[in-house]
């Protein structure tokens, strides 16, 4: 049995402003219990607090039974982490204590081979089979071949950074579901995935008997796994006892009632002041009214104390604003395109205004053409050097048509050239095409996203909401005509990818977009589809692929 609960918490932010308070819920036995609300109010920092990473203000959690945790990086390390010591990093504490005493001890023998050091090596083994090492590498051989379709002995040395963001996700999820935790906390479980594998994780999840709290923006993902919602706002929770489908018609009704109680509230509010009013005017003329008079001023004191009804939320204002302009009939022109090792030569002709789905399953190189066309295309066989530094190895020509200014929404926010400055900063000192603002004319357009709060914060500090939205407005900014969009949808909460999809219906210009969105997809006029094998072709309706190996 495992159970989460959470009782009084406050959090405060270094600056001291309180992200939330006396925020209360329990996650039952056996719930996937969705937890969601709009980017920066807290819901990574919640998940934080009830896995002991944080601690609270005031209040505290508990939870019963082993826990699981997937953190929100997962899908984006690249660094020299291997896929053993990630998997060691998903275990219990015990496991991991263990695991560094086998590797320091390695170390140890490394430097110098005697009998202390045999026997310290020889100890932590048996700490490590004490702690169910054994037993755990058996059990990731299962997800390595899941997940990698390799052996554990295949797969465990190589390196993170060498795997798509999906296939991250994949080994982590395989070997938590696997695991034997009963309380999973996911935040964004479904980021990196593509729809195949975002299908067999509603599955585990569905048939999985372990209690999960995650965060996840995927509108058919919570309604295919939430048993509940809850909502993180207004400094507080909202938990909705249905699933995600009723979900919208519960909130405007819940949203309806707490006006109502303000509205009674604010009238017995009035009504008790001016009767305190006329009470004590009676008072001055009357030493009998003098009573009733103070009874009536304590009553207002209570009421005032008690406080008003809880507040109401304040809805999110997110007014993006892309505009584009007429381009060239032909905005981008593919001639015997050839990804090196990831696709066959293809065609491909996208006019001024369509908007083009790029779909596929991971790492069949949606990106790289994206990243390709964002450098401005290429005439030639060659390595073209995209913006931000990365390499598009390709052969035959990508082309853009005239007055095609292209902008780039990067999938993993890598960002290196925004990293150390703040967002006025940026805004303010320009860049290429975006010409530099001053401070307020930068506060406006800021405003108009919902980050006017983190004007002077770092971009790597920002959530990962926050990040994409930024990324959005400088699109915006730059008056880009061709936007290449990576998975824009990934971390926005589901109002801000509302916006996002309201604003590309006025952009005049044209869109190419990869995306793993089922709804993001269907708004789309056509699809680029490509394959594992190499194969591209384009289609009327989205093919999401088969499920993958192992599911």
């Amino acid at each position: 049995m495992g159970f989460i609960e959470a009782s009084g918490l406050e959090y405060r932010l270094p600056d001291g402003r309180v992200l939330f308070h006396d925020t209360s819920f329990r996650v039952g036995d056996g719930d996937k219990v969705a937890l969601i609300g709009a980017n920066g109010t807290g819901k990574t920092t919640l998940l934080r607090l009830v896995s002991g990473e944080l601690s609270p203000a005031a209040g505290g959690t508990r939870v019963v039974g082993g826990l699981g945790v997937m953190p929100q990086f997962v899908g984006s390390v690249r660094d020299a982490t291997t896929v053993q010591e990630f998997l060691v990093s998903l275990a219990g504490p015990a496991l991991r204590k263990a695991f560094a005493a086998v590797e320091d001890a390695e170390l140890a023998m490394l430097e110098a081979e005697s009998e202390a050091t045999q026997l310290r090596y020889a100890s932590a083994l048996a700490e490590w089979a004490e702690a169910g090492g054994y037993d755990a590498e058996v059990a990731w051989d299962v997800v390595s071949g899941a997940a990698l379709d390799l052996s554990f002995d295949q797969a465990k040395y190589r390196e993170l950074r060498t795997l798509s963001g999906g296939e991250q996700k994949r080994i982590a999820l395989e070997a938590l579901f696997r695991s034997d935790a009963e309380v999973l906390l996911l935040d964004e479980p479904d980021n990196y995935l593509d729809v195949p594998g975002k299908r067999h994780l509603e599955r585990m999840m569905s048939a999985s008997r372990k209690t999960v709290l995650y965060v996840s923006h995927d509108r058919e993902m919570l309604a295919a796994t939430a048993t509940r919602v809850l909502t993180l706002e207004a400094a507080g929770v909202w938990v909705h006892g249905g699933g995600f489908r009723g979900y919208h018609q519960a909130r405007d009704g819940r949203l309806e009632r707490l006006d109502e109680r303000h509205r009674r509230w604010e009238e017995e509010h009035q009504r008790l002041k001016d009767l305190v009013h006329t009470l004590q005017q009676q008072a001055k003329i009357s030493a009998s009214m003098a009573g009733k008079y103070r009874a009536t001023q304590t009553r207002l004191a209570r009421f005032e104390s008690a406080g008003p009804p809880p507040e109401r939320p304040v809805q999110q204002k997110v007014r993006m604003r892309l505009q584009g302009s007429r381009t060239g009939m032909r905005a981008v022109r593919c001639s015997g395109l050839e990804l090196t090792g990831l696709t066959d030569p293809f065609d491909l002709e996208v006019f001024f205004g369509e908007r083009v789905a790029v779909l596929g399953a991971n790492g069949t190189g949606k990106s790289h053409l994206l990243r390709l066309l964002a450098a401005g295309g290429s005439d030639g066989d060659l390595h073209e050097q995209a913006r931000h530094g990365d390499t598009v190895a390709h052969r035959g020509t990508a082309r853009l048509g005239a007055r095609v200014r292209p902008g780039w929404f990067a999938q993993t926010q890598a960002r290196p050239d925004l990293y150390g400055r703040t967002l006025v900063d940026i805004l303010g000192r320009g860049d290429g095409d975006r010409d530099g603002r001053p401070r307020g004319a930068a506060m406006s357009a800021l405003r108009r996203y919902e980050l006017q709060a983190q004007a002077d914060q770092a971009f790597e500090s920002l959530s990962g909401g926050e990040q994409a939205r930024f990324q959005i407005l400088l699109l915006e900014l730059q008056g880009s005509t061709l936007l290449l969009l990576d998975e824009p949808t990934d971390n926005l909460d589901l109002h801000s990818a509302d916006a996002l999809q309201e604003a590309l219906d006025r952009f005049e210009g044209t869109v190419l977009a990869v995306t793993h969105d089922r709804w993001f997809a269907a708004g789309f006029d056509r699809c680029l589809l490509l394959y594992d094998d190499g194969t591209v072709r384009e289609s009327a309706e989205p093919d999401w692929g088969t499920e993958p190996a192992g599911a």
